[in-house]
């Protein structure tokens, strides 16, 4: 079984390859890729194709957001399955969590294109657990765009 598809894009004033740089280093998007009332840390972070990455997110108000693994934070453990310098990243991410509505292996794609005016940079995320809303994921990506522009111009 599948889960659904979400997509957002945002053009950044920054050429692709900041914004590819952006991502490979993990202290840089520990920074940027948290959404709005999350902070993030990277245990492991392994910039190349088959890599490895394990991403602690953790809530500012844990009250109100248990979070997927627990007291308050996401534990993500994913793979970089694609590295293409200034155009393409293809990541795994697998939440830790005994919740099986959040269980399974999303797929996301992250597109750099030049555009007048600086970066198109477009995610595609597949297979998203039914655990996560399709609201709070928009908000989510579109969050994580806003930082990454703010982050990179």
């Amino acid at each position: 079984m599948t889960g659904r598809t979400d997509t957002a894009s945002r053009v950044i004033r920054a050429t692709p390859e900041a914004i590819y740089d952006a991502f490979i280093r993990p202290e840089a998007q520990a920074a940027w890729l948290p959404p709005t009332g999350m902070t993030g840390r990277f245990d492991r972070f392994e910039p190349h194709p088959g890599g490895r990455y394990r991403m602690i997110l953790s809530y500012a108000d844990p009250a109100a957001n248990p979070g997927k693994t627990g007291q308050g934070s996401d534990v993500v453990e994913g793979r970089l399955v694609a590295l293409v310098p200034g155009e393409r990243i293809v990541q795994t991410a697998d939440f830790d969590s005994p919740d099986p509505a959040v269980a399974g292996t999303m797929t996301m794609t992250w597109t750099f294109r030049a555009v007048p005016g600086g970066t198109e940079v477009a995610v595609v995320a597949e297979n998203v657990p039914p655990g996560i809303s399709a609201e709070d994921h928009r908000v989510g990506l579109n969050s994580s765009l806003a930082n990454l522009a703010a982050f990179v111009e």
